[in-house]
């Protein structure tokens, strides 16, 4: 138990500090936890945007492993979410020291990082933007129930976090067995397909609006050309010809005519859904059978630019994860065919239909 300095306190705090100094650690626990759950049901209930969940829960079942789901309401339109207690038990399987410590940090009204991302190992390759962004929890009611949850989309982000982790050393012997846990994930798991599951899941994907498409490609396109801007990798490339059993002569010479193929093959068609063909029709060919503009031009900053930049990291991981395993370009494609299938016109995200389309 921590020290108490009875002599600096004065009057009443005097009392409860001595009171404070007879309890057990245990018991100091339970005040801590009832305190903090008191506080987050009071800033809970003073707020009416808290999501609600609405009628569609299911379990994603990713290779075995089994992940509870749910799509709510709120202030941001619908949200396909993953519970925290989920995904930790999907990743860490049970609770480690690290976990235990980051919970009573929470009791204390301390960090908000996410229990599955709590050993300090992880620390360095958790970015400012993923702290600020898909790591901020999502506090819903479910019924009577406040769940803390995420987005869905995290899913791959900690996977992947876990992964760097492993790959730079950083991680100890008994960290390894949570890092093959997220390997299996990422193995089963395609960022942009993680909505379609929950939908499918749930059952919510019987009543998406009909007009979801369009308003989706709304989101995703831009009505005019964008500035060209590099987007895709110099790795990516590189490890196309490697796969390929091709020698990488550098970006400084152009690249087999083939290339552009598998570009359009790995990227575009399988970006999303009525994505291709909407962009194909935003930049035609010309005379000489070439386009004047490159497709990600029409890309949207808010929306379509992320899309394809997360794309582009689950592309590269399987590139990395394939050439580690000295695979090549036929076995690296069957994995693609699997975790990042072609999209066709059928809608897998759905978005409000009155959804904003500037970009």
């Amino acid at each position: 138990m921590e020290r108490i300095d009875l002599m600096k306190a004065e009057g009443k705090a005097k009392g409860g500090l001595a009171r404070a100094a007879k309890l057990t650690s245990e018991e100091r626990r339970q005040i801590a936890r009832a305190a903090a759950q008191s506080r987050w049901a009071q800033a809970q209930s003073a707020s009416d945007e808290t999501p609600k969940a609405l009628p569609y829960k299911g379990v994603l079942n990713l290779g075995g492993v089994k992940l509870p789901c749910a799509v709510i309401s709120g202030k941001n339109g619908i949200q396909r979410v993953l519970t925290e207690t989920g995904i930790s038990k999907a990743v860490l399987g049970s609770r480690s020291g690290a976990s235990r410590l980051r919970a009573k940090m929470m009791e204390e009204g301390g960090t908000s990082l996410p229990i599955f991302l709590a050993p300090s190992q992880l620390k360095p390759f958790i970015g400012n933007d993923l702290d600020s962004g898909p790591l901020i929890p999502i506090i819903y009611m479910d019924n009577d129930r406040l769940v803390r949850a995420y987005d869905a989309s995290v899913l791959p982000i900690v996977c992947d976090i876990w992964l760097k982790a492993r790959e730079a050393g950083a991680l100890q012997r008994g960290q390894y067995p949570k890092a093959q846990k997220a390997e299996l994930l990422t193995r089963a798991l395609a960022q942009t397909g993680i909505v379609a599951l929950i939908d499918e899941v749930t059952g919510y994907e019987k009543i998406r609006p009909q007009n979801a498409l369009q308003a989706y490609l709304d989101l995703v396109i831009r009505k005019e050309l964008a500035a060209w801007a590099k987007k895709f990798p110099d790795e990516f490339y590189e490890n196309i010809y490697k796969l390929k059993g091709w020698q990488w002569p550098g970006m400084q010479k152009n690249r087999f005519s083939v290339v552009a193929h598998y570009t359009r093959d790995l990227v575009y068609e399988r970006l999303g859904p009525g994505v291709l063909a909407e962009l194909e029709r935003k930049t035609p060919k010309n005379d000489k059978g070439n386009r004047p503009n490159a497709l990600h031009q029409f890309l949207t900053e808010d929306i379509g630019d992320p899309m394809l930049a997360q794309h582009m990291h689950a592309l590269l991981m399987f590139q990395r994860l394939a050439l580690a395993n000295g695979n090549g370009w036929q076995k690296f494609l069957q994995m693609i065919n699997q975790v990042l299938p072609r999209r066709g016109q059928n809608l897998e995200i759905a978005f409000e239909a009155n959804s904003s389309s500037e970009p």
